[in-house]
């Protein structure tokens, strides 16, 4: 039935249909019945949530980072980029939600159009430049999140919040710290964890933060901020890690191992988009049209897979990896995991394979 509805929404824009796609969502999920029969629909049955099934009897349920998802199937960042749809998100069974990446000062993002689907390939190009509300904006509306889900009643595993933060357009690369700083402050008593995002190529420069010394500079920062915070609250440091890019040289993912093992980072993310266009079935011209942004998908699915077997032979499975790029179905899913990633991230596959992708994963892992 979805492979209809989206040769329909295919035929329209595909940012506009992204957020009518998740208005309508929003919409069906207002009331409670209605809201229960997507999850029932669309949520593992394991763990459906609102289903009263207690989260230490869920055999999808993963420990990491101290954290407990309740199944290993996770939304990358940049679909609900403002925590606009974490109820929905949360009916559609994802065992967890990386929101952003949210940068300190609200911006547009790049002029439109800046999506596009590439159905050839099973794939994606964006160049969305980190559109986002801002980081206190964001913070406001994951802490009207927190306080309506701290029931102590709650029998299944609560949805693990993710905090994707990067820079805004206008700082300059040598006060990118400080940008990363003020989001990881706002953000702290609002997210299970956090991710660094130095590899998107929608924001011009952004790359070279991934460069040793910028990150160590970054990184360090946000390890003192962490421990500070934490010891202030009481609680333990949150979690934070790195999203790496595919492109990296062999050299430059070393250098990146190297520096997370020093400053004892909690694992990595491996991988963001791709500016590389090799091997596509898209004809020639429709690509140069398009223009530059970054590819995701199917043809993305091999090399994030050796880059996130190398890190784990590399590391011995000391870092832990969340592994994105081209999952679409279980057999994805497992490839991921067989070649060292703790969890899973879907982002283009749940586009092109629609609100059931959670469940059909989760069954077959």
């Amino acid at each position: 039935m979805y492979k209809f509805f989206r040769q329909l929404l295919f035929l329209f824009p595909t940012e506009d249909v992204h957020y009518f796609s998740m208005n309508m969502l929003k919409l069906l999920c207002r009331w409670t019945l209605t809201r229960q029969l997507v999850a029932w629909a669309c949520a593992p049955e394991a763990d459906t949530p609102g289903q009263g099934q207690a989260g230490t009897d869920n055999p999808l349920a993963r420990q990491l980072f101290g954290l407990s998802f309740r199944n290993p199937v996770g939304l990358g960042a940049g679909f609900d980029k403002n925590a606009l749809y974490l109820r929905e998100l949360d009916a559609l069974g994802f065992g967890f939600v990386e929101i952003g990446t949210v940068t300190p000062l609200p911006q547009d993002g790049n002029e439109k159009p800046r999506l596009f689907r590439l159905p050839q390939d099973q794939a994606l190009i964006n160049r969305m430049g980190f559109n986002n509300d801002g980081v206190q904006v964001i913070a406001g509306r994951l802490k009207q999140w927190r306080a309506a889900h701290s029931s102590p009643l709650t029998t299944h595993l609560p949805l693990v919040i993710g905090g994707n933060i990067g820079k805004n357009k206008v700082t300059p690369n040598e006060d990118a710290w400080k940008d990363y700083v003020i989001c990881f402050k706002e953000l702290f008593d609002h997210v299970d964890y956090f991710v660094v995002n130095v590899s998107s190529p929608n924001t011009p420069g952004l790359r070279a933060l991934q460069e040793k010394d910028a990150l160590r500079n970054i990184l360090t920062r946000l390890q003192a901020l962490n421990t500070e915070l934490a010891a202030t609250a009481g609680i333990r440091p949150r979690p934070l890690l790195l999203k790496i890019a595919p492109d990296l040289t062999v050299q430059q993912i070393d250098d990146v191992v190297d520096l997370a093992m020093e400053i004892r980072l909690d694992g990595l993310v491996a991988t963001n988009t791709t500016i590389s266009r090799e091997n596509l079935i898209t004809p020639t011209h429709r690509l140069e049209a398009i223009g530059a942004g970054g590819l995701s998908g199917a043809p993305l699915k091999e090399r994030s897979s050796e880059v996130v077997r190398y890190i784990h032979q590399r590391t011995g499975g000391a870092l832990p990896l969340i592994a994105s790029g081209g999952i679409f179905t279980a057999e994805d899913g497992r490839e991921k995991m067989a070649a060292g990633g703790s969890l899973i991230q879907v982002w283009t596959g749940f586009i092109y394979e629609g609100p059931f992708i959670v469940r059909r994963i989760c069954e077959k892992l």
